[in-house]
């Protein structure tokens, strides 16, 4: 009679209620990624009245600065896909906020904890404003694109080969802690940034940039032939050893990078060996849980409940740049549809907390709400379900009557590149490991630049998703003329 009484007092206990998503649908993944940035924008006030001007756009301590720009560009990325122009104005108003006196996105209030990957994800949103034709600021204020080669131009005089044969360095001031760290967060960033101007502007001089970054972090050992990707090293040993943690966010941002070169160069062979490497590795590493597989986890911090708050928010870039990915090298977008539907369906269950059931924890796998909650965390959970509007199958917009238009399915290029369509001719194939992804041996989970604390210091319209099913899932690629721009440090 035991059993008896526990099915009745089960029957009892309402269901748990989550966040409400069909991902077979464009209007409930749109709905959900409302709720979601609705409950993600309840953190932010630094721009209400008497806010001292330098903290506008900035998020509350101990929050560090290049957060908030990272979660600006979430946020453009959102305006992009949804079409909601609701948080518009405060995005525009944070992105210029915090431009600096040099409009390069170095304000002297946050120098004492400066690092060029806080400028790069500044940099990074303000592109994405670019790509997506966000509207401009104003025409007596500094835009998206100039932004975002400041930010280029300021950062290549700092690449130094005194020590390690080149590279960035971690932080940009001596007296901050960390000057003497190279990681990959911040070359990474670096490098997507260049690949990401070669595209649009079709200028090489951005290209070989690119292949520098790229040649060094290989040099370096940034990356493994597995394409495992790592922390970073110390120039104070002449780079000579690594710090092998591995954070979802640096392959991301290196992926992103390839996938940009691989549009960029018609579908070169090289950068699709990149690009399949990272992914490969990324599901490896990310998304192989065991019981939990295609699923995004952080392996170096979430089993062992030491993520800080940095690293709370890392899986937001995970599923925006693989997203981004998608769309510029379509062979991959199978495999990572594969992964972005398994972990919001996970996210649908991990947030279920607060009155609007969209507040979210972090860990996707636990089935529920895991009590953690937070910027990151909302932030991660943001834009794992609006990606999956990039790559929805066009069947499941069929609804949808919006115009056709081929390059609303892809990040724009400037008026010096135009757009060719050529076939894809491959289709990437998700594989997983038979055993669940581990540290290397001797690792200390959570070490590194991951994270402050350490001691190294569209929805692509359905007429866009439609227009790719008619082309047989063809890719935009650039025919490049000559840029008029010119960029220092090569030639």
């Amino acid at each position: 009679m035991i059993w008896i009484a526990a099915a009745i007092i089960a029957a009892l206990i309402p269901p748990t209620v989550s966040l409400d998503l069909d991902v077979a649908s464009a209007p409930s993944i749109r709905n959900a990624s409302s709720s979601l940035a609705f409950n993600l924008m309840s953190y932010y006030n630094t721009n209400s009245t008497g806010t001292p001007p330098e903290n506008v756009g900035t998020l509350p301590q101990p929050l560090y600065w290049w957060q908030a720009g990272a979660m600006w560009g979430g946020l453009v990325d959102y305006w992009a896909y949804t079409k909601d122009t609701s948080y518009n104005p405060t995005i525009t108003q944070a992105l210029q906020a915090q431009v600096g006196p040099d409009d390069n996105y170095m304000p002297p209030a946050y120098f004492t904890s400066l690092g060029n990957d806080d400028q790069a994800f500044w940099a990074l949103a303000a592109l994405s404003a670019a790509e997506h034709d966000y509207p401009s600021p104003g025409p007596d204020l500094p835009q998206w694109l100039a932004l975002a080669e400041a930010v280029f131009n300021t950062q290549w005089p700092r690449w130094e080969t005194d020590t390690c044969g080149g590279g960035l360095k971690w932080q940009i001031f001596e007296s901050n802690k960390g000057y003497f760290y190279k990681n990959t967060v911040s070359n990474g960033a670096f490098f997507q940034i260049a690949a990401r101007l070669a595209r649009y502007t079709g200028n090489q001089t951005y290209v070989e940039w690119a292949d520098r970054a790229w040649d060094w972090m290989t040099a370096i050992g940034l990356f493994d032939g597995q394409y495992n990707v790592f922390d970073g090293t110390d120039e104070k040993i002449n780079c000579t050893e690594l710090d092998h943690t591995m954070w979802s966010y640096n392959p991301a941002l290196l992926i992103y990078g390839t996938a940009n070169l691989y549009n960029y160069t018609n579908g070169s062979a090289i950068w699709e060996e990149r690009t399949s490497g990272l992914l490969r590795a990324t599901i490896r590493n990310f998304y192989s849980m065991e019981n939990a597989t295609n699923v995004l986890f952080e392996q170096a911090c979430e089993p062992y409940n030491t993520c800080n708050n940095d690293q709370y928010s890392f899986k937001a870039y995970a599923s925006r740049f693989l997203a981004k990915t998608a769309v510029l090298a379509p062979y991959t977008l199978p495999a990572i549809r594969t992964l972005l539907t398994a972990s919001a369906e996970a996210v649908t269950l991990a947030c279920s907390s607060g009155s609007d059931n969209a507040t979210c924890g972090q860990k996707w796998y636990v089935g529920g709400f895991d009590g953690n909650a937070g910027i990151g965390q909302q932030m991660s959970a943001l834009e794992a379900v609006q990606a999956l509007l990039p790559v929805l199958p066009p069947a499941m917009n069929a609804s949808n009557t919006s115009s056709f238009n081929l390059q609303d399915c892809v990040p724009r290029t400037g008026p010096n590149v135009t757009i060719a369509v050529r076939e894809v001719t491959s289709t990437f194939a998700v594989e997983h490991p038979t055993g669940t992804a581990a540290s290397p041996p001797g690792q200390r989970p959570g070490a590194g630049s991951g994270g402050r604390s350490t001691s190294n210091g569209n929805g692509e319209s359905a007429a866009c998703l439609q227009a790719r099913t008619e082309l047989g899932l063809k890719v935009a690629l650039p025919v490049v003329a000559a840029a008029a721009a010119e960029i220092g440090g090569l030639g």
